[in-house]
C-alpha cells in the first residue's frame, strides 16, 4: 500500500497544483480557472517534469461533468426546458450550422477536404458544459431567463453532438475523401438514414424511461432514505443516482454521460428534497470540475502557438467572435433583449469536452489531420481562458448601464 498508484498521483498532482496556481491567479486578480488550466499544462506530457496519467485525467474530469449537469438538472424542471424550446432548439441548430460553415471555410484555406473541414467546424460549434455552467453559477444566472435559454441551448448542442459521434464512424469513408483507402466506400443513403433514426430512437427511449419510470422511482427511493434519518446514506443515494443514471444512459442508450446526469437531476427536482440533494453533491462537483480544467491543460502543446500562429488565431476567431455574433443575432431575431443576447453570446464563446471527443474520433478515423486536433485543443484552451475576461467585460457593461438607468438625485 506504500506505492503511489497512477490514480492517486494524478488526483493529488492535479488538485495540489491547481490549488497553488489557482491561488497565484487569484492573487494577480485573474480568474482561478486560468490557474487550473496552467496546472494541466505543467503536469502534461508537453512540458518537462512530472507527467500525470493521460488516460485517467479525462475520466476523472468526466465525473465533474456528470455531477455538474446533475446539479443543473436539480434546478431545471421539465416546464423550464419546454419554456425555452422555441429559441433553444432552432437557435442552437442555426448556430451550429453557422459555426460549422465558418470552420469549413477556414479549412479550405488550409487546403483540407470538405470532410476534414466538416469535422473541424463541428468541433468548434459546441460549447463546454463545465465552463458555461460554472460561469452562470458564479453569477447566479442558472435560474434566470437568459440562464435557462443558455442551458436549453447547451442541451440541444449536446444532443446534436451525440448524433454526430454516432454517425461519424458510419460516414468515415465518405468524409475521409482522398485520404481513405481506395477500397473503402462511403455509406449509402439508407445506412445514414437508418443510423439517424436509430440514434433518435435511443434518445427518445431514454427520455421515456426517465419520465415514466425514473420520475416516480428516484424521488420515492430518496424519500425512503430520508425517513431512516441516516444522512450518510442520503448522500450516497444522491451520488449513486447521479452516477448510476449517467452511466446507464451511456451504456444502454448511447446517450452522453452529461445528458444522462441532467435528466437524473431533472426528475429528482420534483422531490421536496432536491435542494438538500444539491447541497450534498456540491463539494464533489467542485473538486472534479477542477480536474476537468486540469485535463484540458494536459492536452495542450504550447509549441502550436509558435508553429501555427495563424491557424490558432483563425480557430480562436471562429470560437470567440464568429459564434458569439451568430448567437447574438439569433437571440435578437427572436425578440429577446440585447442583455440576454450578450449573455448567451458570451456563454457560448468557448469549446470543451465534446470538441475534444469529436477531434479525437476524427483523427482515429483518419478524417481529421493531427494539425486539426492541435488547433482545436489550442482554441479550446485560449477560449476557456478568455471566457472569464469576456464575462467580466459584460458585468462591467451591465453595471454601467444600470447606473445610467438609475434616476439622478435632485
Amino acid at each position: 500500500m506504500h506505492h503511489a498508484t497512477p490514480l492517486i498521483s494524478t488526483i493529488v498532482g492535479g488538485i495540489v497544483l491547481a490549488f497553488i496556481l489557482g491561488a497565484v491567479a487569484s492573487r494577480l486578480r485573474l480568474p482561478p480557472l486560468i490557474g487550473y488550466l496552467c496546472a494541466g499544462i505543467v503536469v502534461g506530457p508537453h512540458t518537462p517534469g512530472y507527467t500525470a496519467d493521460q488516460a485517467l485525467a479525462p475520466e476523472l474530469a468526466e465525473l465533474g461533468v456528470i455531477l455538474l449537469m446533475f446539479g443543473v438538472g436539480l434546478h431545471f424542471s421539465i416546464k423550464d426546458l419546454m419554456a425555452v424550446k422555441r429559441i433553444a432548439i432552432p437557435g442552437a441548430v442555426v448556430q451550429i450550422g453557422i459555426a460549422t460553415l465558418m470552420g469549413m471555410l477556414v479549412s479550405w484555406g488550409f487546403g483540407w477536404s470538405w470532410g476534414q473541414g466538416l469535422v473541424y467546424g463541428l468541433a468548434l460549434s459546441v460549447a463546454s458544459t463545465v465552463v458555461l455552467l460554472k460561469a452562470l453559477q458564479e453569477r447566479n444566472l442558472v435560474e434566470s431567463p437568459q440562464g435557462r435559454i443558455a442551458v436549453g441551448w447547451l442541451i440541444v448542442e449536446d444532443l446534436a453532438m451525440v448524433l454526430a459521434l454516432v454517425l461519424l464512424p458510419a460516414m468515415a469513408g465518405l468524409l475521409a475523401g482522398a485520404g481513405a483507402p481506395s477500397g473503402d466506400a462511403g455509406p449509402g443513403t439508407g445506412e445514414v438514414v437508418l443510423a439517424i433514426f436509430a440514434t433518435l430512437g435511443k434518445v427518445a427511449a431514454f427520455v421515456a424511461v426517465m419520465l415514466v419510470i425514473g420520475r416516480r422511482f428516484i424521488p420515492w427511493m430518496l424519500e425512503r432514505i430520508v425517513w431512516t434519518g441516516n444522512r450518510e446514506m442520503f448522500r450516497l443515494g444522491v451520488l449513486a443516482t447521479a452516477l448510476g443514471v449517467a452511466y446507464g444512459a451511456y451504456a444502454l442508450f448511447g446517450v452522453s454521460f452529461a445528458l444522462g446526469a441532467f435528466f437524473a437531476g431533472m426528475v429528482l427536482a420534483e422531490s421536496e428534497f432536491s435542494h438538500r440533494a444539491a447541497e450534498e453533491s456540491l463539494p464533489l462537483r467542485d473538486a472534479f470540475a477542477v480536474l476537468f480544467f486540469v485535463s484540458v491543460g494536459m492536452l495542450f502543446d504550447p509549441m502550436v502557438l509558435v508553429n501555427d500562429p495563424w491557424g490558432v488565431l483563425a480557430t480562436v476567431f471562429i470560437i470567440v467572435v464568429g459564434k458569439s455574433l451568430a448567437a447574438l443575432g439569433i437571440v435578437r431575431a427572436f425578440g429577446h433583449s440585447g442583455q440576454t443576447g450578450m449573455t448567451i453570446a458570451v456563454s457560448l464563446a468557448q469549446i470543451g469536452e465534446f470538441s475534444f471527443i469529436l477531434a479525437s474520433l476524427g483523427v482515429y478515423l483518419k478524417i481529421l489531420p493531427e494539425r486539426g486536433q492541435a488547433l482545436i485543443l489550442a482554441g479550446a484552451l485560449l477560449s476557456i481562458m478568455l471566457n472569464p475576461v469576456l464575462f467580466h467585460m459584460l458585468d462591467v457593461y451591465t453595471a454601467r448601464r444600470s447606473r445610467g438607468a438609475d434616476p439622478q438625485p435632485a
